[in-house]
């Protein structure tokens, strides 16, 4: 994975700014200074000249104790240049090895992590990242806290935003009312540069100028012209962590009263079950499932196009050979080619035209996206969630109809 490969991948989806990931990182900061250029804006682009942007930025991880037990939480950092991440990179390593892993991990709380990266420059924005996953996240079940309080203390005046994770979405943020403060963001880990795993979730803002201030505007200030107009989601059970079970038994999905009746106790070997984000959530929920704030956040759900078009012609799409196999590639670069982007495939494209192009199945299975319709297992233990054709047994639906067209709602 490198800025080549993530640009020719980016243009393909449909996305025209990337975080760049690992920006402590030495190796890769070099890496990053070596093919990318400055902005006017305040942005990167490739030296090579595509409109593809990219800010720096770094996911953290920090490990403190809380009332007796060890908490361990992932933090996303965005930078207003690669200077700040150099300096950043230099002052953090006094708490890890942060040349050891693209996401280092800090023996400091969160609040001395928010307070440094504060000082050093204003503009940074500093986030939880995944904040229902149980592993690694703030609300976790395994090694989070019940507030955001409890994480950032007295600095979590700096903190202005939660990231879902691909395990919950809006609605289920939304059942807990002292979160309705924060602006709510969807990112996603590429894992690879290919286009189904890159930004399998996305933030669409609304920005009079593209720029990094604009783009801190819009989530920090939440005023103005600038803004998150709305983020694109999978649908929660496509996460790894949607519902509770113990990959290792073959115990799983459990829906949330399967799990409660079970004490959270694998029946084979009697381990603690890994608590699912649906289960978390309903823990800490203040309000019942269907609640929307006022002037609550748009939000569409999406699923990887690579993915619906393996099961369209009958292929399991387990595998990163199967997704990019030929037979796959083939059609998927045909619509692509025809429509312009992913993005524009899955929210925009006629029907009719993805039909002659790739098939009725491949039309067919991407309208049920558009309308909600698609069925999913449930993820558990890190396994992701396997989607099925309607015909198929014990799947359970998810999502609700947003939007036909991205332009529908804009």
């Amino acid at each position: 994975m490198n800025v080549p490969e993530l640009v020719a991948f980016a243009r393909f989806k449909g996305l025209n700014i990337l975080g760049t990931g690992d920006a402590l990182h030495p190796a890769w900061l070099k890496e990053l200074k070596r093919d990318l250029e400055p902005d006017p804006g305040g942005l990167y682009r490739p030296k090579t000249g595509q409109d593809i942007y990219f800010i720096p930025q770094v996911e953290v991880a920090t490990i403190h104790q809380y009332e007796g037990k060890s908490r361990r939480i992932h933090h996303v950092i965005l930078m207003p240049s690669l200077e700040v991440a150099e300096q950043l990179s230099e002052m953090l390593g006094r708490f890890g090895d942060v040349s050891s892993d693209g996401r280092p991990v800090l023996s400091m709380h969160p609040a001395e992590l928010v307070e440094i990266t504060m000082s050093l420059d204003s503009r940074n924005i500093i986030f939880p990242a995944h904040v229902w996953t149980p592993w690694w996240s703030i609300f976790g079940a395994r090694s989070g806290v019940d507030r955001i309080e409890e994480c950032y203390e007295d600095q979590v005046k700096h903190v202005h935003a939660i990231e879902t994770g691909l395990s919950s979405d809006p609605p289920m943020n939304w059942r807990v009312s002292w979160l309705h403060r924060y602006t709510i963001l969807s990112f996603s880990d590429s894992h690879s540069p290919y286009p189904y795993r890159l930004g399998r979730e996305a933030v669409v803002f609304e920005l009079d100028t593209l720029t990094y201030r604009s783009i801190y505007e819009a989530i920090v200030e939440k005023a103005g012209k600038n803004r998150v107009e709305l983020t694109i989601e999978v649908p929660p059970a496509y996460g790894k962590y949607h519902w509770s079970g113990h990959r290792k038994c073959g115990i799983g999905p459990l829906p949330p009263e399967e799990a409660r009746r079970m004490g959270y106790k694998c029946p084979v070997c009697g381990k603690t079950l890994t608590k699912g984000v649906d289960d978390r959530v309903e823990e800490l929920a203040d309000r019942p499932q269907g609640y929307r704030p006022e002037n609550a956040q748009e939000f569409v759900y999406l699923l990887p196009l690579q993915e619906l078009i393996a099961i369209a012609i009958g292929l399991e799409p387990e595998s990163e050979a199967v997704l990019n196999s030929r037979k796959v590639w083939s059609i998927y670069e045909q619509l692509v080619n025809a429509f312009g982007s992913e993005f524009t495939v899955l929210l925009e494209a006629s029907l009719d035209e993805v039909a002659r192009i790739s098939g009725a199945e491949v039309a067919r299975i991407i309208a049920r996206v558009r309308e909600g319709r698609i069925k999913l297992i449930p993820g558990y233990d890190g396994v992701y969630g396997k989607i099925v054709l309607e015909e198929e047994r014990d799947a359970w639906e998810i999502g609700a109809k947003r939007f036909t067209r991205l332009e529908d709602y804009l």
